[in-house]
């Protein structure tokens, strides 16, 4: 569980090894799991596995420092640790599956520490995390940069990094690591394990057969902190059901005022209160209201995210694009757009688009819009963000392919469904020029 190798020695994968050893591990990691002796242990402070509460559980510490994991009801865990070597510890399920996981709580780390899901599969060996908060030591260090996708209200980076020699669940061996890496970190939330998959998956890292799967608490070089996190699978914060109206693609013009308003409801009715991340510089989201207004100070396109919470921890978030041209007026030059559906199956599909620009000056920011002639929805993209309302698609870049140069070029990816029909689209626009 060591990040790349950077990192100054392993820590949690060997883990497995460590209490039921050599190459039987994979076996026997299963067999330890349903062991009763260790599964009612309310709180754990020696390297196990185990089963609580009907959730799987993992503790391993390299034994320097001081640091316990308490068991508490439900899928809930804590823990709290002072000057340790390296430590790993959560709650979750074994064998591991592309499910939807929630969580909420808390996570106060001071020194290097991660909190993700956390898991291996084997054949191929991998070992993966989706990060969703961490400090000190940056996870992305040493790693290979592979994309971006945007999942749950958030954009994470795709990295891969390759261990040699290193320890696993079946010994000592040389795998390769998958990360995704929130840019805007959070504590609490759903995280679609599914949509990182299939996003690894489509640059060629692929997992295999699932073994455990944690949403864990990690800390290594010293440090101290504590977390207290409970974990869920497939459903909302607590009872009550959080829904956002996605409003769509917005546009607007520098310098004049912009409004949209926000609707959202809450299966309890319960007062909601609005938050938002990524707003054009200019605008501002009303708390109470969800009524998004000001005046755009610049020109880009922003991809937004609104959050609506009650006081439960139930939320529910929505993203969109937001365009702004300049007062004068923005343009996109002449482009030339190829869409291809790279692999179909019964209800699902994934599809490359390619942005060409056959201009004479560069394009500095772009938004491509389609409608879908069949029923497809977007479910994830990456190396870019994608959002939908209807039948109408809207695709903006990413931080790091928003300049295509003359005779250049550029693709973003997703995955999508579809009932009745997968036809491509035929038209599109960009930045509001129409392509080829």
């Amino acid at each position: 569980m060591n990040g790349p190798p950077a990192h100054p020695k392993s820590r949690s994968r060997g883990h497995i090894s460590l209490l039921i050893g050599g190459a039987c591990a994979v076996a026997l990691a299963v067999v330890t799991a349903i062991l009763p002796g260790s599964a009612r242990a309310a709180t754990i402070c020696s390297n196990q596995t185990g089963s609580s509460n009907g959730y799987f559980y993992s503790f391993y510490t390299a034994g320097s420092g001081s640091v316990c994991m308490n068991l508490g009801s439900g899928g809930n865990y804590s823990t709290s640790w002072s000057g340790v070597g390296d430590f790993v510890a959560g709650v979750g399920w074994n064998p591991g599956a592309a499910r939807t996981v929630t969580y909420s709580g808390t996570f106060n780390p001071s020194g290097d520490a991660y909190l993700s899901v956390y898991g291996w599969t084997t054949n191929p060996l991998v070992e993966y995390y989706i990060t969703d908060d961490w400090s000190g030591y940056n996870p992305s260090s040493g790693a290979t940069f592979k994309g971006t996708v945007t999942s749950d209200g958030g954009t994470y980076n795709l990295y891969e990094d390759q261990r040699v020699n290193q320890p696993s669940i079946i010994g000592t061996a040389t795998f390769n690591q998958y990360w995704a890496v929130r840019t805007s970190p959070r504590v609490g939330g759903t995280i679609t394990t599914g949509n990182f998959f299939n996003a690894w998956a489509s640059h060629g890292m692929n997992l295999g057969t699932f073994n455990y799967q944690i949403l864990a608490t990690e800390a290594f070089n010293g440090g101290s902190g504590n977390s207290n996190i409970t974990v869920g699978s497939g459903g909302g914060g607590g009872s009550n059901t959080v829904t956002v109206t996605n409003p769509g693609s917005q546009t607007g013009t520098v310098g004049t005022a912009a409004s949209v308003q926000i609707h959202a409801s809450d299966s309890a009715g319960q007062a909601l209160s609005y938050s938002a991340t990524g707003l054009p510089a200019g605008l501002s989201v009303n708390s109470s209201t969800g009524l998004i207004s000001g005046t755009p100070a610049a020109a880009g396109t922003s991809t937004v995210t609104v959050t609506a919470s009650d006081s439960t921890g139930a939320s529910g978030s929505a993203t969109f694009t937001w365009t702004i041209a300049s007062s004068g007026g923005g343009g996109g030059g002449t482009c030339h757009v190829a869409y291809t559906t790279t692999s179909q199956w019964t209800g699902g599909f994934t599809a490359n688009v390619t942005i060409s620009n056959t201009g004479t000056s560069a394009i500095s920011g772009w938004t491509l819009n389609f409608t879908f002639p069949g029923d497809q929805h977007i479910t994830s993209a990456w190396n870019g963000a994608a959002s939908q309302s209807g039948e109408n698609a809207t695709l903006t870049n990413a931080s790091y392919n928003g300049t295509i140069a003359p005779g250049g070029n550029t693709s973003v990816g997703f995955q999508g469904t579809w009932t009745s029909s997968d036809a491509a689209p035929s038209s599109f626009t960009l930045n509001g020029t129409a392509c080829t």
